[in-house]
């Protein structure tokens, strides 16, 4: 047995020597090496002068910014392929057939070809990739082995269940559901774009309608590619049922957030650009997809909510049947400064704020007599609840601040009275809080 496959591996060795014999190692064949060595050094030389000189004349033209990275490469190879067809229609009087001049063409024709193509895929590692994978299956198609290659392919089978599947045939079947992924994805991303221009539609049935299409884009892409492979579809059957186990022992909250995405698009409660409070969480709703609702608060933090505790937790939607807000600042002054003229200056802060609505008009109102002072209360409205609540009651205050100084209005502070008591020749403090008359 020993013997038999050494004797395999001399005769495979020696027939590979006499075949780089014949088409390598004659003198024509190393020429033509030759010559597309020369043209590879000299196509790069070339390129990175013309590429130099065209981004000193253009280098400030947005089209030149774009295709700057790739435009060297393709310049490059553009340039061995015209090379090499010039020396191939030089020597062909001498060389009636150059073999490897012809192969060498052939493949970086080849390969210019699949990089102009894969020029509109803008991940650059998922352009490499496809680029590489779909040079090699020309490149074997070129020098003639890929029909050997794809009959042994096809002769290899692998057994599933009481059927047979080959291994060309999974090959082709991941092949196919990357390729008609790839579309199914690209397509839902275009019509996606145009859903979102629809300014007539709502803007969480726009998300509802992206999300449709593209589920269903996607599900007719692997039957697709299921189809491709040869396995018979009615096997699905087994699958949805292994599924729905797989669904009610591990899964429900992934489904159960998944169905409450789909609940909330159609009620329409919260949809992107709502201004919402959940769980302490303040912000503005960006964009709701298929398991969370991505909420991003005015300090720039993106919280991702669960879709399922968007419905069973209670939530604040301070924008869902309108963006009016009204905002509520109390403010104390003492009891010897004019009230009117507080609340009328009250009113003149809030109005002096560009976000502050004038209809309907700030007001202010009493609330009551304190301790220390009397207690106001202004109430204003608002109709941009996504730039902040907070903010704005903020710079109000800091403005009736400033205008009380200027009117001589007077803040209440907390004022404590001491009752000093004679016992027995001792003296005892009684400390009494909150009061405001003169200790007698």
């Amino acid at each position: 047995m020993g013997e038999d496959l050494k004797a395999q591996i001399i005769a495979f060795l020696t027939e590979s020597w006499a075949w780089v014999q014949a088409n390598v190692l004659e003198p024509v064949r190393l020429l033509e090496l030759g010559i597309m060595v020369v043209a590879v050094l000299a196509s790069r030389f070339a390129s990175k002068k013309i590429h130099g000189g065209l981004m000193k004349a253009f280098g400030e033209h947005p089209l030149m910014l774009k295709v700057e990275a790739r435009l060297q490469p393709l310049m490059s190879t553009a340039l061995i392929v015209m090379l090499l067809w010039t020396a191939i229609l030089v020597m062909s009087p001498w060389v009636p057939s150059p073999y490897l001049l012809s192969i060498g063409t052939s493949l970086f024709t080849a390969w210019l070809v699949i990089r102009l193509a894969v020029s509109i895929i803008e991940n650059r590692e998922l352009a490499r990739l496809v680029a590489g994978t779909a040079w090699a299956l020309a490149a074997l198609n070129i020098v003639g082995l890929l029909d050997p290659i794809m009959i042994v392919l096809d002769e290899a089978h692998l057994p599933l269940g009481d059927a047979t599947i080959s291994v060309l045939d999974i090959l082709q079947g991941i092949l196919t559901f990357a390729v008609v992924m790839w579309a199914a994805l690209a397509l839902s991303e275009l019509i996606d774009k145009r859903i979102r221009s629809l300014a007539t539609v709502p803007p969480s049935a726009r998300v509802l309608m992206a999300k449709s299409t593209k589920i269903l884009l996607v599900a007719l892409a692997f039957l697709i590619s299921l189809n491709a492979t040869g396995i018979d579809l009615t096997a699905l059957a087994v699958f949805g049922g292994a599924l729905g186990v797989g669904i009610g022992f591990g899964l429900q909250k992934v489904v159960g957030n998944f169905i409450s995405g789909i609940i909330l698009l159609m009620d329409r409660s919260i949809k992107p650009g709502d201004v919402i409070e959940t769980g302490g969480t303040y912000g503005t709703i960006n964009r709701l997809a298929a398991r969370y609702t991505s909420v991003i608060t005015r300090d720039g933090t993106e919280f991702l909510i669960p879709n399922e505790d968007m419905i069973t937790q209670p939530v604040v939607n301070w924008s869902h049947s309108h963006r009016l807000v009204r905002r509520r600042i109390p403010v104390q002054i003492s009891y010897e400064s004019d009230l009117r003229k507080a609340m009328d200056l009250m009113v003149e802060a809030a109005i002096a704020e560009g976000r502050v609505l004038n209809n309907p008009a700030p007001r202010t109102l009493v609330k009551g007599f304190g301790a220390d002072g009397v207690d106001l209360e202004l109430r204003m409205w608002i109709e941009d609840p996504q730039h902040g609540v907070s903010n704005i009651a903020s710079d109000v205050m800091l403005h009736i601040w400033d205008l009380f100084h200027e009117n001589n209005i007077e803040f209440p502070y907390p004022q404590r009275v001491v009752h000093l008591r004679q016992d027995e020749g001792h003296t005892v403090a009684f400390r009494r809080e909150d009061v405001t008359e003169e200790a007698e």
